[in-house]
């Protein structure tokens, strides 16, 4: 079906024409409703970021640790050298943060930073936190910040059409390098 202006558009379930695309993805509902999913409320082993710290670097894919903060991989990584700085203490809010747990956090995600520019080369970063599950934090329970680098031509195709992340190094590789510059 074509709009006024010659453009292809699509047709809603009420039958009304608008110019959206839409890619239907009803998979993804079962995470949205969290089914399965452990809460992580309280501090512990289902919590993966108070578990983590608790293994040897390599399994657990610590970065660097710090007195309030370290860093880790992620597990599901954006990109290859995705990590995330998270406090130890199992805190949901960056509003409960102390002042010496902002201050940590602040300095682990610039040394970070400066660090994968270093071993990665990227050309840009995305830099954030999700806050509660309604904001898309897979882990709305405890607090953390991802760092994801990003290289011109990263996003493209295959993760919407093949549902398909192309990243050109394991995880432990990426540990590796960065813990080994992080110093």
């Amino acid at each position: 079906m074509t709009d006024q202006h010659g453009r292809e558009s699509s047709t809603d379930f009420a039958g009304e024409p608008d110019a959206f695309g839409r890619l239907w993805t009803p998979h993804r509902m079962v995470y949205i409703q969290g089914e399965n999913k452990p809460s992580h409320d309280q501090p512990g082993s289902d919590c993966p970021f108070c578990f983590a710290p608790s293994r040897h670097d390599e399994d657990g894919l610590v970065v660097a640790r710090g007195e309030l903060v370290y860093a880790v991989l992620n597990l599901y990584p954006y990109n290859s050298g995705h990590l995330m700085t998270v406090p130890y203490r199992h805190v949901a809010d960056y509003a409960d943060l102390t002042a010496a747990e902002v201050s940590e956090l602040g300095e682990f995600t610039q040394r970070a930073m400066r660090t994968v520019r270093h071993v990665m080369a990227p050309q840009g970063f995305n830099i954030g936190m999700n806050q509660g599950a309604v904001a898309g934090a897979g882990i709305a329970a405890h607090l953390h910040q991802h760092v994801v680098p990003r290289w011109g031509g990263d996003t493209n195709f295959i993760p919407v059409v093949a549902h398909t992340r192309v990243l050109p190094q394991l995880l432990s590789e990426s540990r590796r390098l960065i813990a080994d510059a992080w110093t």
